[in-house]
């Protein structure tokens, strides 16, 4: 990343795996082996928002600590030459409210308004 990227910019993450696309794509659309390693808790809905069958899967997901920020998480399979796989895992924050000024609660920043005694 250069330093000029930003808190929105997308995470993009590449693997390669010798098992074929199919079993990758077994591990990401099966409820019972995606809980292993992407927790249903983590998630805003537990059912993919995009499928593609067989190449590409889009979650929903919240933080589960505040602000509780939405992202969206998106796996993307693609064959190789050698008969593994590839696959891209890309974040991105889609949460409105990035780019507001959040204040932290604990910031000790002075209050706008003062309430009414």
């Amino acid at each position: 990343m250069s330093g000029d990227d930003t808190a929105t910019d997308p995470l993009v993450l590449e693997f390669h795996f010798d098992e074929p696309p199919e079993k990758l794509w077994r591990a990401l659309s099966m409820p019972g082996l995606r809980e292993y390693w992407l927790p249903e808790a983590e998630l805003a809905d537990p059912k993919p928002s995009i499928v593609t069958p067989g190449e590409a899967l889009r979650y929903r997901m919240r933080d589960s600590e505040p602000p509780f920020l939405e992202s969206v998480v998106t796996f993307r399979i693609d064959a190789s030459e050698a008969g593994g796989s590839s696959l891209h895992v890309i974040h991105e924050l889609t949460d409105r409210r990035v780019g507001q000024d959040l204040i932290p609660a604990n910031s000790n920043a002075p209050p706008l308004m003062r309430a009414a005694a």
